[in-house]
């Protein structure tokens, strides 16, 4: 019953969206993703239920993903469509309604136009040529994942670590539906007036996440200020707390990766890709951002050479406890005094109470705090 209701509301919720309005956006949406990634979301590829059967984009089997899958959509006139792969292939005869694979075997369902995209049923699809698919409840709506032995995660698993590209599919598909804004004719200058000069500055804090707990608690005085920051991440936090690391990302924080630079056993490389995969593996994302510990010099250019940015601070308060009221005013005292943005790096330094403590001070002395990124 929960699925037949679930369907019913996916195909009312399109319905609405192709009928009565067309330029509104989906309360809940239909997502489609190929191993791991989440495809475009838009309206005239909306994923349906008709029956007891999930119809798809016909269309997405193109580019990479006809790459990932080994799946060609043809469309050699305007009433046959043609899906291929593997030495086989479906037909789809709009005008007759039929499916075969064109050595005299009928398949069932049949495909379905709604303006110019066709839709054909993913169990259909997937049996045929020997792919798997799943369908899970995601806080936008629902997520179709069609894979192969090529994919990473699936099911439950990867609906989970997808969180933040879905988030980011959703942002683009609200954004495609706004309307186009006429820009206004410019206002003549006033000669007399002059704009004052912005105050304030920008922050960028970095933390080094180890323990759970108290990275969790830090995000929830960022959340609370609305302010950003970005936290280097060692292999064991990367390994263990994935619903933090997918928070992160949900919330605009910034995700880098922390390594030590003298490590004996492993070259800085080899911990920058096993560290990645694992963050993949959370997220469905990577990241180039990185602190080197323990640095000397060849592991920089080590990780610079592999395409990594690493991240140097403009003040090292990282023997400095960020963990009182006075500890804050000190560390504003310090970015005060010098000239333009500033990074900080914290290590782990840092608590509730002093990270409280140095938002609210920096919110006083109007400076921005902000989630560093790859070409700040």
């Amino acid at each position: 019953m929960k699925r037949r209701a679930a369907a019913l509301l996916c195909a009312l919720v399109l319905v609405c969206q192709m009928g009565l309005w067309p330029a509104r956006a989906a309360e809940e949406v239909c997502f489609i993703a190929v191993n791991s990634e989440v495809l475009p979301v838009s309206d005239a590829t909306m994923p349906f239920w008709n029956g007891e059967y999930l119809y798809i984009p016909a269309s997405i089997f193109t580019g990479t993903v006809r790459k990932e899958l080994g799946i060609n959509y043809i469309r050699t006139s305007k009433n046959l469509p043609i899906l291929s792969g593997s030495g086989k292939a479906l037909l789809f005869d709009l005008e007759k309604g039929t499916v075969s694979d064109g050595e005299g075997t009928n398949y069932y369902p049949v495909a379905i136009q709604r303006g110019d995209e066709v839709f054909v049923a993913v169990s259909l699809v997937t049996l045929f040529f020997d792919l798997n698919y799943s369908q899970q409840k995601v806080p936008r709506g629902r997520l179709v994942q069609i894979y192969n032995d090529k994919a990473g995660l699936t099911g439950k698993s990867f609906a989970d670590a997808a969180i933040y590209p879905m988030e980011v599919r959703y942002s683009e598909y609200l954004r495609s539906k706004e309307p186009a804004q006429e820009t206004p004719d410019p206002e003549p200058e006033d000669p007399v007036q002059t704009e004052e000069p912005a105050e304030g500055k920008n922050v960028y804090l970095c933390v080094r996440a180890a323990q759970g707990e108290t990275v969790e608690a830090l995000l929830d005085e960022l959340d609370r200020k609305g302010d950003k920051a970005a936290f280097f991440c060692t292999e064991e936090f990367l390994a263990q707390e994935g619903d933090l690391l997918r928070r992160m990302m949900a919330t605009g924080q910034a995700v880098g990766l922390a390594v030590d630079a003298s490590d004996p056993e492993r070259t800085v490389t080899e911990q920058l890709l096993a560290s990645n995969e694992l963050l993949y593996q959370a997220t469905c994302t990577k990241t180039r951002l990185v602190i080197l510990e323990n640095e000397e010099g060849q592991g920089l250019q080590e990780a610079e050479r592999a395409g990594y940015r690493c991240v140097t601070a403009d003040l090292d308060r990282s023997a400095y406890a960020l963990k009182s009221t006075s500890a804050a005013d000190s560390l504003l005292q310090r970015i005060t005094a010098r000239r333009g943005s500033v990074t900080v790096w914290l290590g782990e330094s840092v608590d509730a109470t002093g990270l409280r403590a140095f938002l609210e001070a920096a919110e006083d002395a109007e400076d921005r705090c902000l989630a560093i990124t790859e070409t700040t």
